[in-house]
This record gives structure tokens, sequence and C-alpha cells, in this order.
């Protein structure tokens, strides 16, 4: 699974742009499904299983990115982020254009660290590649493991995608008819696209998220949080988007208890996922997620727990092993 979630994570793939990702999980999953397609947005959807209430799992492929928006006589370019991103600890990191072209994030001279926002920062590609108006680069860090460590950048949400092939892998017969959507533009928000317009043509009487979640285990963590590396993957109880669904809820943490996987519950005060979009599709649908913790979210050194993401493949894998209720 390790070299799976390194080759993920070194996909370019910003909201929007999310091919090259697509691609390689579309390589994956290969015979392990019954059928797979592209939507009109750009998801990928795939299928498997029995003729029972349908099951849609969703992780999002793209990662946050630096939207180039100008250029100036001297080749510096201004960017727009794309998704959310704080400016401390940029100057001096490396982001890499599709093309593979590599630049540093540089800084204008302020007076005070305070004023140092994005408008201050120029990315420097070094030499004229021909990079546009419109092309969008994204952080230029490989994956390293630290122990049961992995440290790296868009672990947000390639974690979840390599959660969901792995189900996708393992599950050998399943009552439920299973829907692995691998969806496009989660985060540059707040309508999360494609989980939106997914869920409503696939109409699923269950919705389950697979994302990452912030942490409260690092030195005086605001606000203050339960969930931590190594203990377990998480299940969602509340973030901004949503309240998750009782019966969601309940049927995730009895699959964790069946599969023998500790889990902790999330409450996210800031932020969310493609299950809010879900949640609210046609007439509602009941709708979970199942969390990878992950301290430094939406840096280049996003850290998480292999043992947590390999926990929520097992906890997955029993809750899809039983009929679930229909609507």
């Amino acid at each position: 699974m390790l070299d799976l979630i390194d080759r993920l994570t070194r996909a370019h793939g910003p909201s929007g742009r999310e091919d090259e990702v697509r691609r390689l999980i579309a390589a994956e999953l290969g015979s392990h499904v019954d059928g797979m397609r592209t939507d009109a947005l750009g998801n990928l959807i795939a299928w498997k299983g029995g003729d029972g209430p349908r099951v849609m799992l969703a992780a999002h492929m793209d990662e946050i990115g630096f939207m180039v928006t100008h250029a100036d006589d001297k080749g510096f370019l201004r960017y727009a982020v794309v998704g959310g991103m704080g400016h401390v600890g940029l100057p001096g990191q490396r982001v890499v254009f599709p093309g593979g072209q590599v630049g540093v994030i540089g800084a204008e001279p302020v007076d005070e660290p305070k004023d140092l926002k994005h408008e201050k920062l120029f990315i420097d590609p070094g030499t004229d590649a021909g990079i546009a108006v419109g092309d969008v680069a994204v952080f230029h860090r490989p994956l390293e493991r630290a122990g049961h460590r992995l440290i790296g950048k868009a672990l947000d949400d390639r974690l979840g995608c390599a959660v969901l092939l792995e189900v996708a892998r393992r599950l050998e017969a399943s009552p439920n008819r299973t829907f692995f959507v691998f969806t496009v533009q989660e985060e540059v928000g707040p309508t999360t696209a494609g989980s939106l317009t997914a869920a409503y043509g696939l109409q699923p009487a269950w919705g389950v998220a697979v994302d990452v979640t912030d942490t409260g285990d690092t030195p005086k963590a605001r606000p203050p949080m339960e969930v931590a590396l190594g203990k377990g993957p998480a299940v969602k109880v509340m973030d901004q988007s949503l309240l998750c669904h009782p019966r969601v809820r309940q049927a995730l943490e009895q699959a964790a208890g069946a599969a023998g996987v500790p889990f902790q519950r999330e409450i996210l005060e800031r932020g969310g996922t493609d299950a809010g979009a879900i949640a609210l599709t046609r007439e509602g649908v009941p709708a979970g997620v199942v969390s990878l913790p992950t301290r430094y979210l939406h840096t280049p050194s996003e850290m998480a727990d292999l043992r947590d993401v390999e926990g929520a493949v097992a906890l997955l894998l029993a809750f899809l092993s039983k009929p679930l209720p229909g609507t």
C-alpha cells in the first residue's frame, strides 16, 4: 500500500486538473471492479457488488495549488491559490508545474512578519519555460516514511483514494451495490462540485466520504480536539458541512468493532468533506465520513499514520460485508 500512496501523491492533480490522478487510479482498478466510467465533470465512478442498496464511497482526487495570474517582464509569477492555503511557511517552498518545471516561492521584503500575505509572494521558475496564465503548480515534495508515519504533500486526499482502491481490490463479495467515486474539485468548495453531481446521478441510499481530518495531538493545539495519529481511523460526528446521519455513524462504528479496528470520534469545527454535498442531493442521502487523522493539513508536509489508513480499509470492508437497509 505504501507504494500506491507514493505514486498517488506524486501525481499532479490540482482542482480542476485531476487527469493524471484519474488515469493512475483507473489503471490500478483494472479488473477489480465490474465496470467504471468518467462522468461529464471528470469524476471517476467504478462499481462492484450485488443488487442491494446503492452505497457511494467518495474520495477526492484534487489537491491545493497555485494558479498563475500574471508574469512580469523578468519572469516572476504571481498566483491565486486554488483551495484553502495559509501563507505562513511558503517562502522557500518548491512547486512544480504539469510539464515538470520546478519553481521556488519567493517573497517581497516586508517590515513585519504579519505583512507577509499571498500578494507579497511570487513563484520564481528560474528560467523561461513557457508557463502561461492559468497554469497551476502544486507543492513539490517526495513522500517520506518515519516508522509508521507518512510525510508528504497531497495526503489530502490521496490517502482516501488509496483506501478506496484497496477496498475495491479486497472486496470479494458484497450484497450491496458499491460505487467507488473518485471526485474532482473538492478543495475549491463550498459546493464540492464533483460529489454533488455524482451523487445526483447515482442516487445512493448510503453515502460515505473518506477524507483526512485535523488532529489535536500537537502542542497547544487549537481548537482542542480528541483525534490523534495512530489511534485508528475516525468516525465523524460533525463538521461545518453536515451533522453525520446517526444510522451511518452507528453502522460504521459497528463495522469497526466487527473488524477489531480501534476508532476515534471526530468533531471538526472548521472545514467539510464531500459528504456534505452527498447528504443534500435530491431528497437527501444519509451520509457519514471515515476520517484519516492528519497533521499539518494543506502544507507540503502533511503527516499521517499508515496504521490508521489500513484500519480504514478494514473498517469499510466490514461495513460493506453485510446487507445495508435501503432508504
